[in-house]
């Protein structure tokens, strides 16, 4: 019976969990706070959540949640983050995953030993696996903006954002416009003297609701897989214009490529009662006097960073992170070639939301192969899918590197999907020519 590690006890670990023990694996947890639920726990004391007060989600429940347990039926369209916390909660205890978790447990180091992997914790204990899934989050560490250092008013990276008070008639300055940028700047304002963002990118705020229902509904039904992205992009911006107007008018730039669409409920209405303003992207910063590109320069007392994270995985060694420049150079985003029994769940951002769905459908791969039902491709395959992926990616969004982590779900299932159909094909050969099969770790197992 294989024994498996999974490290992280929010949405991807649990889902990784549960799949992995469905199978007959030996599981567990290793969780370093003393919660479930991952960025979800507000004021989580893992001290890895960015969870403010007004966090909801962005995606509809129904195609966010677990495939095999859905939110209540009484719960909103677009739940909280302490209603996606007992979500969490209720789905450990329905596949009976609590007592598997090793609560307040830091992992300090995940190294090979012996055809398996010996997991180190803080507390100078170890435990021998025979395979490590990595469950831990992508969102642990801010990647602070250049110019932070030179602000000598109040700075604080969104990770850090909890509530507006604070900020209470003071002018402050988000900088992005991504869905925390949306988020806070929406929140914030209903406080503040004036609350300013600033664009460097373009942006086309998606609206939650379009003529009655979840847009990503509407764009489940409107768009179709054979529709090459220009048409998508225009029906995209059809929605938005119908719902908002166009993006200059509010001071954005309409992106021309592929983009992350970002919106928030109420902030297009903070714009039309002139609580929110848009600038373009910061050129200088001296103590608090910011001079943007078009020439502007306006003082703030606050400025708040929503310029996303950095991957930190401190318990790897470089040889083993899977992190290339912005990129991961792991196969299906999973597996990094070349080292058996170590996986990845959840490292991604997803066009449109659902990241919960898509853990999901991860984990569920990542046990198979633990369990031998399918294999992997050989070792150059894999390499060659990944270059063609990161080239794939760069095409798609040629002007910001941000999107290294970012997935199409439809895409990404549909991949998924040939995967398992091009590993069952792959291991009907063999077996029809009496060669060998993929075995669960622990056996002789294939190498990556």
């Amino acid at each position: 019976m294989p024994r498996i590690a999974v490290i992280g006890a929010g949405a991807a670990g649990l889902c990784a969990a549960k799949h992995l023990v469905s199978r007959g694996c030996t599981v567990t947890i290793y969780e370093v706070g003393s919660r479930i639920g991952g960025l979800w726990v507000y004021e989580n004391d893992n001290g890895l959540s960015p969870a403010y007060r007004s966090l909801h989600l962005n995606s509809e429940n129904r195609v966010t949640a677990y495939r095999d347990f859905p939110f209540p039926d009484d719960a909103p369209l677009y739940p909280d983050h302490a209603q996606v916390a007992a979500y969490l909660e209720a789905y450990a205890d329905r596949f009976a995953l609590r007592p598997l978790i090793r609560f307040n447990a830091r992992v300090t180091a995940v190294e090979p030993e012996d055809e398996g992997w010996r997991v180190g914790l803080a507390d100078g204990s170890a435990s021998r696996f025979d395979a490590v899934v990595v469950a831990s989050g992508h969102q642990g560490t801010p990647k602070h903006p250049p110019f932070s250092k030179d602000f000598t008013g109040t700075y604080l990276h969104a990770h850090a954002y909890r509530e507006p008070e604070p900020f209470r008639g003071k002018d402050v300055l988000v900088v992005g416009v991504g869905n925390s940028a949306c988020d806070i700047a929406a929140d914030i304002c209903t406080v503040t003297a004036s609350t300013t963002m600033a664009a460097r990118s373009p942006v086309l705020f998606m609206p939650r609701m379009f003529l009655g229902v979840p847009t990503a509904r509407v764009l489940a039904r409107v768009e179709k897989p054979w529709m090459p992205w220009p048409l998508r992009r225009r029906i995209r911006e059809l929605i938005a214009r119908v719902a908002h107007g166009r993006m200059e008018q509010w001071g954005f730039v309409t992106p021309k490529t592929r983009t992350h669409p970002a919106g928030h409920h109420l902030l297009m209405a903070q714009f039309i009662w002139g609580r929110v303003a848009a600038k373009p992207g910061i050129a200088t910063v001296s103590e608090r006097e910011v001079t943007f590109t078009d020439g502007s320069t306006r003082r703030f007392d606050a400025m708040i960073a929503a310029t996303g994270y950095d991957v930190d995985l401190p318990f790897l060694e470089p040889a083993l992170s899977p992190m290339d420049g912005r990129h991961l150079a792991l196969y299906r985003r999973v597996v990094p070639p070349g080292i058996r029994g170590l996986y990845f769940v959840g490292f991604f951002n997803v066009t449109g939301g659902g990241n919960i769905r898509m853990m999901d459908d991860q984990a569920e791969w990542v046990a198979t192969l633990v369990a031998g039902e399918v294999d992997l491709p050989d070792r150059a395959a894999m390499e060659d899918d990944i270059r063609a992926e990161h080239a794939r990616i760069a095409k798609l969004y040629p002007d910001s590197p941000r999107y290294g982590l970012e997935l199409d779900p439809r895409e990404y299932r549909a991949a998924l999907a040939q995967e398992r159909r091009r590993a069952l094909k792959a291991r009907a050969r063999r077996a029809g020519a009496g060669g060998p099969v993929a075995r669960a770790p622990g056996q002789s197992r294939p190498a990556h």
